[in-house]
Formats: structure tokens, C-alpha cells, sequence
């Protein structure tokens, strides 16, 4: 560990005694450190509020503002400041519940210059060490971040680069794209690379909520709400306090519900369901949809105001079709990913397979891809070389899939309608089957029909 020199550590001295402050002013300057004085913790408070020192050095009994209460306003401020307690024996219990408290340490009088030196000395490896610590830690969030998001084309690069930027705030990011390109991903992404990290992170699927269900499912509800609510439980704004939440599909968020919701974001509390009771939280808000939001809200079925306060930070995830060049390094990825999960030997892909998955469209994105490639690697078994047959059992290949062209002359939206009511008709309109098959959730199956003007069509 790379060590600093003492006259790099500013230590300020809070004491009342004159003789005190002067005393340990010339010998801590006499080891190299920087050093101001207080004689008070009125005093103190507005230096460190000012120009925050590496370390405080207070006593404990002082007029105006004393040792404890300085140490307690300390804590609340953004960037905490080590505190050590000087004190008189007949007072070391209440040093004691200082160090409870959040101070690292207590000096009693009277003091060696060799005990505070020690001290010191303790103070400033221990906080060396834990600074170096969360730097490594960082740096290997960003690490696991660049290995879990893998492709190098421009379009992912420039995700990323929004990823580092804006994962060091506590911006509200609002994330677009299609089913399967990994918005949830992005999400996480972000929280890592967040001073959150080490906080919760939750994720709620509004698609999969029943609409009676939603409220109470954000908020929590007390026993007796409703019928039912057996016992009082928290919702997961409650869980995630201090941490990040993610509302993925907010767009299926009901809007009666939206008007609440927006005011939990603007005012940071709530009320759980059949309380009167606030509650405030702190959370990062990132939320996700494959929807047109525009077309929602001139539809009014999202509030614009409630995505104004969600889209501060704008991300567009692009789909695979628009970062094909990163397809082989997935593959690559996923092949090896799931030969291990498997315990399968070592495969590869052809060059000529490789080919046709290149031009495959892939409508479900990166899911999709992962999905297929779980289910190449099962079926060749004990084979070393992945085909088509392997990736399309069906027999659809990167021209062909159920009968359907996938060559030119079609919009990337026709094509798309094409395969969702070609799937209907193989599975016999199974909603469910078609979905999974697709590698789309049920819910956006059900909005694809829904602007095809079928989605009074019979769903199993």
C-alpha cells in the first residue's frame, strides 16, 4: 500500500483550554502534520463544514457545543470526518459511548506524546487502507460491469460510456429499448458502478403485477387495508432505502396509480395502504420499457409529468440487429458460459454457422440469442462442433424460420408481425407457448396484438 506522508494530513484541535490547543498545535506540526484550532465545537462545526480536515481531535467537555454533539453532527454530514476523543479519566465511559457512537478512538489526560502519536498512526493506516479498498472495489465493479456487458461494437461502447457517467450520480435514468437487449442488465450496470453498490438493489417487473396489487406491492399496506392483508408488510420502496430500485415496464404502472407515485418521487415518503403514517425513503429510481412512450402519453396512458421526473437521464439500448459485429464475441461467450454450466466439452462454431447467425434479425434480441445458444449446446451433446440444426431444431435457419422470409422487401416491423402471428398459429394461439418461443414476455405479446388490432384474438 502506497503510503502518505504526515504533512499531507490536515488534523484540526477542538479544545476549550488555550494551553491545550497550543500544546498539541506545536507537536503534531513538529511530526508533519497540518494543523488547525477550535475552542469549541461551534467552532469546529463551521471549520469542518468549510474545509473539511482528514481528522478531529476534540475533547470531550467543552461550553457551547460539546465533544458528543460534535461528533453526532459530524456523522450527518456528506463526507464524515474521523473523530478521537480527548477526555479525562473520570469520563471514559462516556468516551466509550462516543466510540459507539462512530468516534474511532479516545485519548485520556493526561497523554504521552507517544499515545497520540500511536494513535494517529493507527487512525491514518487504518483510513489509507480502507480508501484503497473501495478503490479496488470500484474498480473491480466497472470490471464485472465491462465482463457482464460483452460486445465492442460503437453502439455498446457508447452505452457504457453513458453507464460510467452517469452511474457516479443519483440521476433518475429512464431506459428504452426492445424486449431482450438487456435493459435489466443496463440497470444493474449502473447500480454498480453507483456509491450505492453496497446497498440494495431491487427489481420490479410492473408487467407482472395484477393492477389491484400494484399499490400495496410499491408501498406496503398495514394489517387490516384490505381483505386479506393478514399482517402489515413493506413494499419495495421500503425495501431498497438507501439502495436502487428498478421499475422495469414502468409503463404498465396503472394511471391512478402514476399521480402517487410521481409524488413519492418529488417528496422522497409515502404512505403504506390504510396508513395515514409517512415514511421517508431514499432511492435511486431507474426505470425501463420496450414501449412508445411518446404514443402513450398523447394516448394518456402515461402522465407526462411522471416521465419528466423519470427521464433526467435518457438511455436508448439498441437492438442486437444494430450491433450485429458483437454477435460472435456473445456467442463466444454464451457458448462457453453454458458448455460449463452443462459440463459440456469445449465447442465451436463453424464458420459457415457463424455466417448465418451474423445475418440472423434475431427479433428477441439478446435474449433470444442466449436462449438458442443454451439450446445448441444441449442438443449436440457430446459434439465439439454447434450447427445450424443445433440452433434451430425446428428447421428455421438465418434465412428461414416456420415458414416464414426473412430476406429484403419487408419493413423490420412487418417482419416482426410476421414471426408473432406465424408462432400463434404453430402453437394454436397458446399466448404463453408463442411468448416463451419468441422470447418476449406475455405482456408484450399481448401490446403487439393489441396494435395489430387482435387482441381480442383467443389466448391460452
Amino acid at each position: 500500500m502506497k503510503k502518505q506522508g504526515t504533512d499531507s494530513y490536515c488534523i484540526l484541535v477542538v479544545d476549550d483550554d488555550n494551553y491545550i490547543r497550543l500544546f498539541l498545535k506545536e507537536t503534531l506540526e513538529g511530526k508533519g502534520y497540518q494543523v488547525d484550532l477550535a475552542e469549541d465545537g461551534e467552532e469546529a462545526l463551521t471549520k469542518i463544514k468549510a474545509s473539511p480536515p482528514n481528522l478531529v481531535l476534540t475533547d470531550l467537555k467543552m461550553p457551547k457545543k460539546d465533544g458528543l454533539e460534535l461528533l453526532k453532527d459530524v456523522n450527518k454530514l456528506e463526507q464524515p470526518v474521523g473523530v478521537i476523543i480527548i477526555t479525562a479519566y473520570g469520563t471514559v465511559e462516556t468516551a466509550v459511548e462516543a466510540m459507539k457512537d462512530g468516534a474511532f478512538d479516545y485519548l485520556t489526560k493526561p497523554f504521552s506524546i507517544t499515545e497520540i502519536e500511536s494513535r494517529l498512526k493507527r487512525y491514518f493506516e487504518l483510513n489509507d487502507l480502507r480508501k484503497e479498498n473501495q478503490d479496488l472495489k470500484k474498480r473491480l465493479r466497472a470490471q464485472e460491469v465491462r465482463t457482464e456487458m460483452v460486445g465492442q461494437s460503437s453502439e455498446l461502447l457508447q452505452v457504457l460510456e453513458i453507464v460510467d457517467m452517469v452511474g457516479r450520480s443519483d440521476a433518475p435514468v429512464f431506459i428504452q429499448g426492445e424486449s431482450g437487449t438487456g435493459k435489466e442488465l443496463v440497470a444493474s450496470a449502473i447500480h454498480k458502478r453507483s456509491n450505492r453498490a453496497d446497498k440494495p438493489f431491487h427489481q420490479l417487473n410492473c408487467a407482472a403485477i395484477p393492477e389491484n396489487l400494484m399499490e400495496s406491492t410499491l408501498f406496503g399496506h398495514v394489517q387490516g387495508a384490505f381483505t386479506g392483508a393478514n399482517k402489515t408488510t413493506k413494499g419495495i420502496f421500503e425495501e431498497a432505502h438507501g439502495g436502487t430500485l428498478l421499475l422495469d415496464e414502468v409503463s404498465e404502472i396503472p394511471v391512478g396509480l402514476q399521480a402517487k407515485l410521481l409524488r413519492v418521487l418529488q417528496e422522497q415518503r409515502f404512505t403504506k395502504v390504510g396508513s395515514h403514517k409517512p415514511i421517508e425513503v431514499d432511492v435511486r429510481i431507474i426505470s425501463t420499457t420496450n414501449r412508445n412512450i411518446d404514443q402513450m402519453i398523447q394516448d394518456a396512458t402515461f402522465r407526462e409529468d411522471l416521465f419528466y421526473r423519470l427521464n433526467v437521464v435518457p438511455m436508448v439500448v439498441p437492438p442486437l440487429r444494430e450491433r450485429s459485429s458483437d454477435i460472435p464475441l456473445l456467442l463466444e461467450h454464451f457458448v462457453a458460459y453454458f458448455c460449463d454450466k452443462y459440463s459440456q466439452p469445449k465447442k465451436e462454431l463453424s464458420a459457415d454457422t457463424l455466417k448465418h447467425l451474423e445475418r440472423y434479425n434475431w427479433p428477441g434480441n439478446v435474449r433470444e440469442l442466449k436462449n438458442n445458444t443454451e439450446r445448441a449446446v444441449l442438443f449436440s451433446e457430446s459434439s465439439t462442433k454447434l450447427a445450424m440444426e443445433h440452433f434451430f431444431p425446428t428447421g428455421g435457419n438465418s434465412r428461414s424460420q416456420g415458414g416464414l422470409t426473412f430476406g429484403g422487401g419487408s419493413t423490420l416491423a412487418e417482419v416482426e408481425k410476421q414471426a408473432i402471428l406465424a408462432t400463434l398459429e404453430k402453437t394454436g394461439q397458446n399466448r404463453t407457448q408463442a411468448a416463451k418461443i419468441l422470447s418476449i414476455s406475455v405482456k408484450t405479446l399481448r401490446n403487439k396484438l393489441k396494435s395489430y388490432g387482435l387482441d381480442s384474438a383467443p389466448s391460452k
